[in-house]
């Protein structure tokens, strides 16, 4: 029989599947390691066990002990599957830029998530990492993965994901493109494949907001450099232990909106539904386009899922919010009777009573209603305050028929009319107008169907 023990022994082994429109127009051929397929949906998987493993034969983590750590979210997962299944607890820091779903996953797996804020530096007792250390100390049988600086991170991926992407590629890989967060994949992956081959460049996906590419171009730390941003698992505000610049040959930096964009690009156009790093990284491929060349092998990683993205990039009233897709569509009439499409408009014949048409307006809770003649034309419109005044004097009027009270017909607009122009022709004199859809069927759009087109 083909089977696992447990679920940890599917980590690692994932796929390298060629990117075929996005780099239809590159020199080179580019191929991703799709680590979505891992059991936490993501690369972490690969170093969240090792730092466990290597925690165990220390004696730095011990059975029934807690595992706190500070967390994007996909190192978290990992370490909580790595927890179910060997019996640790799991405490986990996070920022508050990092999305609902990536927090929910983890509590999925009894993890507890405490969020903290984005904008402050490291040393910060709120930030996430000062967070994490703190509970660590404090929670007695407690170990602190630390996947920054703890090594085991590139360990994971030099014993792993350096030799499965050199085997997959008989060794023809050239190129290696990561976003750098930790350090750890490009770091580990990327010393392997060095000294398989020195000259395959490894090359580092960077956001504006973090300190790496100035300080791998110049030694310099500056702290100018420094400032929120939006893409998620890549960029840091210092130096992880597990950066090992040596190892990286150049950084590229993409903006929060070129990767959200990709990000969104990469399901529709090849199918692989992966997250917003793997849309920076892809971004950052075209941008260092010219330094791939015929023949040239290039391997991008794509990091994680796209489930965990769901309410962010996936979503557009959020890209809109940001700048990154262009604003929705202004209204038009016919957006404005969608709460009440599916309805047939009420209408009442000019020769029926005040009476009936009174209670129509009762039966269907309506406070206007069109009038129309023997034709089926529109010719007037009844309005319940017109109707409340007319009986206040002259209650003999309810056997009266409708055409003695009723006003002048509502205004009739295309279904493609503005918002705007439909709410100048609703005012204290009229307050409602007639709308055709596209199949042939009449609406009534009120001044409440457009207050509430507003405030959407």
């Amino acid at each position: 029989m083909q089977v696992h023990q447990n679920i940890l022994e599917t980590i690692g082994n994932t796929p390298l599947v060629k990117i075929n429109r996005i780099a239809k127009d590159l020199p080179c051929e580019v191929f991703a390691k799709v680590e979505t397929v891992n059991p936490g949906n993501s690369i972490k998987d690969r170093m969240a066990l090792k730092m466990i493993e290597d925690a165990e034969k220390s004696g730095a983590l011990k059975p029934g002990g807690t595992i706190v750590e500070g967390t994007s979210g996909n190192t978290g997962m990992g370490l909580a599957i790595a927890a179910v299944i060997k019996g640790y607890k799991c405490i986990f820091t996070t920022t508050d830029k990092q999305s609902k779903e990536k927090v929910d996953a983890l509590k999925a797996f009894g993890a507890e998530v405490i969020v903290c804020p984005t904008d402050v530096e490291p040393e910060d007792p709120r930030s996430y990492y000062s967070v994490s250390s703190r509970l660590a100390k404090e929670i007695p049988n407690a170990w602190k993965p630390n996947q920054y600086d703890n090594l085991s991170n590139s360990q994971a991926h030099y014993e792993q994901t350096g030799p499965e992407i050199w085997k997959q590629t008989d060794g023809k890989i050239t190129h290696l493109v990561v976003g750098v967060g930790t350090g750890g994949t490009i770091c580990g992956a990327g010393k392997y494949l060095k000294e398989q081959n020195p000259d395959i460049q490894i090359l580092g996906i960077d956001t504006f907001g973090s300190v790496f590419k100035k300080y791998k171009e110049t030694g310099i730390f500056d702290k100018n450099e420094i400032y929120p941003y939006i893409t998620e698992g890549i960029g840091e505000d210092f130096l992880p232990v597990n950066v090992d610049f040596n190892v990286i040959d150049h950084f590229e930096k993409v903006t929060d909106k070129d990767a959200a964009i990709m990000t969104r690009r990469i399901p529709r156009e090849e199918g692989i539904f992966a997250g917003n790093s793997a849309g920076a990284a892809m971004a950052g491929l075209l941008q260092m386009s010219g330094k791939f060349k015929h023949g040239d092998m290039v391997v991008v990683i794509f990091h994680d899922h796209g489930t965990r993205y769901l309410g962010k990039m996936f979503n557009d009233d959020w890209m809109r919010d940001r700048g990154f897709l262009p604003s929705a569509p202004k209204a038009i009439a016919l957006d404005l009777v969608q709460k009440h499409r599916h309805l047939p408009l009420v209408t009442v014949n000019q020769s029926e009573t005040c009476e009936q048409a009174f209670a129509k307006m009762q039966k269907y809770d309506i406070s206007q209603i069109p009038v129309l003649d023997e034709r089926k034309q529109f010719v007037g419109a009844l309005e319940d305050a017109d109707l409340y005044a007319a009986l206040v004097k002259n209650r003999e009027l309810l056997q009266e028929p409708v055409q003695r009270v009723m006003r002048q017909s509502f205004p009739i607009v295309g279904y493609s009319e503005t918002i705007d122009h439909v709410s100048s022709l609703i005012n204290k004199d009229n307050n409602a107008v007639l709308m055709m859809d596209l199949g042939g069927n009449w609406h009534i759009i009120t001044r409440y169907d457009v207050i509430g087109a507003f405030s959407e």
